[in-house]
């Protein structure tokens, strides 16, 4: 059976810039909404005094109908021709960064929206980092409320200019920069007539162009343990493959442990004929050998394998009130791995909105701050090039059980 084309993708921006709406519009121009669906959000803003508004598909709780944030991140489905999407709805208000990290996180390629009569605003470059922070290559712009613009062509070139050079200082640069309106509908799924002057992709044309998690299947395998089942006398391994495939019969290397075995089979429910599994693909293995393999572990095969190191270097963006201090010890998370490590150094302190350099071999790194940090483990964690795995490149900080901050790998310590 043969696993379906997604793209898991996420919108960010400051807030009010119109990322609700944009989702809202998506499904219905996709006919992703049931009707009830569509007659409860009517009914919300009839309540409300106020027109059909898209934003209200997914800002569905009370609080965020009255306040008007989005205040958490929000996972739903909508499908094109070629594929099936999960778009991420991650917040723009700024203390809700911490939610918008982890959406991004998850994401495979990200969409920034800006608005085109406010243009460019201190959250939309702080989303804009945090995009490159991450490594997200796969970016559209979309310059939204042409409408409120008269569809200006100079305006959509003066928002644009902005924001592009923005991203080019941090070495991100974007696919698309495509003039929207996502209150009407220009160049979401048909193209505007009102921007004759405009001749690129509309949304989901630049959608359907990028590539998906599944294009990794020739790469190394790279193949997290999320858990272990007992289920009867069968001791199933299961996770995510984030890069290659694995199939019955095939050798694989379990680290850091550094033992090799053998996949006896492959599992899926109600699927007996199963014997392949690929990348994106979450799946179960049976291994041949009574091995203790854990939560955390990496499955790999013995050439191309992962790195084993007690050091890394990163770029950290720091979202915690607390700063982050030289010298203490953190909770970091990498894909199914947690461990501790010491803050050995922080190299540089960034300003994450004007990428001004605030201090060399700093003491602390403050809130919203981005710092070039050394990390340094008692045990050696498995990391990867985020370009060739960004589930074992980039991570998490936690500081008393919250999220705290969020990093991309940039030197990868010694190989063992």
């Amino acid at each position: 059976m043969e696993i379906a084309d997604s793209l898991r993708f996420v919108i960010v921006g400051h807030i009010d810039h119109g990322k609700s709406t944009l989702i809202g519009r998506l499904f219905y121009d996709t006919d992703s909404l049931p009707d009830e669906k569509i007659e409860e959000v009517r009914a919300i803003c009839e309540s409300l005094g106020r027109e059909m508004e898209f934003a209200y598909v997914m800002d569905h709780l009370e609080e965020e109908r009255t306040q008007g944030i989005t205040i958490d991140t929000t996972q739903t489905f909508f499908k094109t021709d070629k594929r099936d999407y999960v778009i991420i709805d991650a917040p723009g208000h700024r203390e809700f960064t911490k939610n918008m990290i982890t959406g991004a996180s998850q994401a495979e390629a990200a969409i920034l929206i800006v608005d085109a009569e406010e243009g460019v605003q201190e959250q939309t470059r702080r989303h804009a980092y945090i995009l490159g922070l991450l490594g997200l290559e796969q970016v559209i712009v979309v310059i939204n409320k042409m409408d409120l613009v008269d569809f200006s062509e100079e305006r959509y070139m003066e928002v644009s200019k902005d924001i592009t050079g923005f991203l080019y200082q941090i070495n991100t640069k974007p696919t698309y920069v495509i003039p929207i309106s996502a209150k009407e509908g220009d160049n979401i799924a048909s193209r505007s007539g009102r921007m004759t002057w405009y001749s690129g992709p509309i949304i989901l044309e630049a959608l359907d162009s990028f590539r998906s998690l599944e294009d990794r299947i020739d790469r190394p395998l790279r193949f997290p343990v999320q858990d272990v089942y007992q289920i009867g006398n069968k001791r199933i391994i299961v996770g995510r493959i984030e890069a290659g495939a694995i199939e019955e019969g095939q050798d694989i290397l379990v680290l850091p442990t550094g033992e090799v075995t053998t996949v006896s089979s492959v599992e899926e429910y109600n699927n007996v004929n199963k014997r392949k599994a690929v990348s994106g693909e979450s799946t179960g293995i049976i291994v041949k050998d009574k091995l203790f393999i854990d939560r955390g572990n990496v499955i790999t095969v013995p050439v191309n394998k992962p790195v084993m190191s007690n050091e890394i270097k990163a770029n950290v963006f720091w979202m915690d009130k607390e700063p982050l201090k030289k010298g203490e010890t953190v909770s970091f998370k990498c894909s199914t791995q947690e461990a501790k490590c010491l803050v050995k150094t922080i190299e540089r302190r960034i300003d994450s909105s004007t990428l001004e350099l605030i201090e060399v071999d700093a003491e602390v790194l403050e809130n919203r701050e981005v710092g070039e940090v050394v990390l340094n483990f008692t045990n050696q964690i498995i990391v990867d090039n985020f370009n060739d795995t960004p589930e074992l490149g980039r991570f998490v900080i936690e500081k008393k059980l919250d999220t705290a901050g969020g990093g991309i790998i940039t030197d990868l310590g010694e190989r063992s």
